[in-house]
């Protein structure tokens, strides 16, 4: 078992409710659905994954859940729609926690059958003036909404004045991260350094890149992480230059570099870490060039990222070091600030150098705020990931071509400045001590 102290508290989901409570006009309900069950094929469906919202507010992983939070209810603001205790549907599927452990293990102060929202949901919206909810994600509750709605209006009741979008208040509280969130991430993020770490020892030239993926794989699946927060790319040589490489089929060459971009997700919360080096051991003159100009470039991005600066000033400083870099390779010709005014730099770095990390690995939270770049906060938690991608263009000098580097790392915004989350090596002569050196 994972050690209890790294699993969200009770108290923690409990504490987000009451903060979203506190925004919400009176006389209002907030509707907040999970995800549902996907079919893969045929019989078979996708291991499910709850809504993060839903989980957010939550603590609930199970499918067909509905959570209401209805300010002023006299019962208790926090409703919870899920599925009964079903002795046979859990000898096939496993165990379910009921209506009884909605309240007992994760505070709901109601639950109710998940069957029966078409009875009692209507009931809780009549009378409220606001109803938060986040149209558009899943189509066929947004159809149930609106005819629970139109029901009330046709008995003459008395229903919503507006439907406000629930994503702003709520996303807006993901981005600024606990302290038991970030622990629980950290967690996810040691898993993952250790499964890049194993990559490099195990890794070979004759191997193929799943080969490698089975690695991260089993280094996740042992640590308690079940699954990855996203496909992971495991990319050699050319495919490295394919920003989302993720079919992992190709032998790994002498000669060629390996770009793996794999994080583990643990208890929801996601991780994002990118590592590139040589498959036989050791970089080559070009290689080793333009993998300096790219950690240069990182350690400039993560300088940047500090309260008061914007979400902006980290991609600025990865660009001007990764343009002077280029310039001085002569892959770039002219000024540095004329490749930078006229973003000739983008037929080898095409992507921003970061995103939000939480939840969701593309976690939510506005980037720009009424036009203007976001200021960076103490608890925000962002990726910086410079690249470079040179492809086959005959005009690059032969020893240049088809090399992607990417080197990717999770940083937490402190009052101080920032705090590296991630720890797989980076350092150019570390990695080529590892490739290869086996476990």
């Amino acid at each position: 078992m994972p050690p209890k102290e790294l699993v969200l508290t009770k108290q923690e989901f409990a504490r987000r409710r009451s903060s979203l409570i506190e925004q919400m006009e009176p006389r209002s309900i907030a509707i907040v659905p999970t995800a549902p069950v996907r079919q893969r094929n045929r019989d078979v469906e996708f291991p499910f994954r709850a809504d993060s919202d839903f989980m957010y507010l939550t603590g609930f992983a199970e499918p067909e859940a509905v959570a209401v939070l209805k300010p002023g209810r006299e019962q208790g603001n926090y409703v919870l729609f899920c599925r009964e205790r079903h002795p046979e549907m859990e000898q096939w599927h496993g165990a379910r926690a009921g209506l009884e452990g909605a309240s007992e293990i994760y505070g709901a102060d109601d639950a109710f059958p998940y069957g029966d929202l078409d009875d009692i949901l209507p009931g809780l919206i009549e009378g409220c003036e606001t109803v938060y909810y986040a149209m558009g994600y899943y189509p066929d509750f947004d159809q149930q909404m609106m005819a629970w709605v139109g029901r009330l209006r046709t008995k003459s009741r008395s229903t919503p004045a507006e439907f406000v979008a629930l994503d702003h208040m709520l996303h807006d509280m993901r981005l600024f991260k606990s302290r038991e969130e970030i622990k629980t991430m950290s967690h996810a993020m040691a898993i993952s350094a250790t499964a890049h770490e194993r990559a490099m020892r195990m890794c070979r030239p004759g191997m193929y890149e799943y080969q490698i993926e089975a690695e991260l794989q089993y280094e996740f699946v042992k640590a308690g992480s079940r699954f990855p927060a996203y496909p992971s790319i495991v990319a050699g040589g050319a495919n490295g230059c394919v920003l989302h490489y993720v079919e992992n089929t190709a032998p790994l060459k002498e000669g060629e570099l390996l770009l793996i971009d794999a994080g583990a997700e643990y208890d929801h919360y996601a991780s994002d870490i990118t590592r590139t080096f040589p498959i036989g051991g050791r970089f080559s003159k070009e290689q080793r060039e333009l993998y300096d100009i790219v950690l240069a470039a990182q350690y400039a991005a993560i300088d940047a990222v500090k309260p008061g600066n914007n979400w902006d000033d980290p991609h600025s400083a990865a660009v001007r070091v990764i343009v002077e870099g280029l310039v001085d390779l002569g892959l770039l010709k002219g000024k540095v600030q004329t490749n930078i005014d006229k973003q000739t730099y983008r037929s080898f770095y095409m992507h921003k150098t970061g995103h939000w990390l939480g939840m969701d690995v593309h976690d939510v939270g506005d980037y720009r705020i009424d036009g203007e770049w976001r200021v960076l906060e103490p608890g925000m938690v962002m990726t910086v990931e410079p690249g470079l991608y040179v492809g086959n263009d005959r005009k690059i000098p032969k020893n240049y071509r088809n090399i992607g580097i990417r080197i990717e790392d999770d940083v937490l915004v402190t009052k101080e400045g920032h705090e590296v989350l991630t720890t797989a090596p980076k350092q150019p002569d570390e990695v080529e001590s590892l490739v290869g050196a086996g476990l």
